[in-house]
């Protein structure tokens, strides 16, 4: 007897994300602190400081994941995000999304 097909679906793998058109819109502060709104993360501090690579890891992959675009294009800074994108670490379907329509990011790794 064969085992049953696993037919979950998981919701990364239906979740839309949003990313914006060009990484030149990413106008968001390159240092400083940031306080990321609670859609896009509700852990206990939400305020975080760019000039710590771990702080911005957290925040830029929240925002990624959890962001709307509007979202994105305030918090996430370009130089940064191209930098930083080799150490995200997101669902594939967002690494996907975002290397597709941004190469210059998929470059780096």
């Amino acid at each position: 007897m064969n085992a049953p097909v696993d037919k979950r679906v998981r919701f990364q793998d239906v979740k839309p994300y949003d990313a914006p058109a060009r990484l030149e819109e990413l106008q968001g502060p390159a240092s400083g602190h940031v306080q990321l709104p609670p859609w896009v993360y509700w852990g206990p501090n939400p305020t975080v400081n760019l000039d710590v690579e771990g702080d911005v890891i957290m925040a830029y992959q929240a925002t990624i994941q959890e962001g709307r675009t509007v979202d994105q294009v305030q918090i996430l800074n370009r130089d940064r995000l191209v930098a930083i994108w080799p150490k995200l670490s997101m669902p594939p379907r967002v690494r996907e999304l975002w290397g597709n329509r941004f190469p210059e990011l998929t470059a780096t790794e």
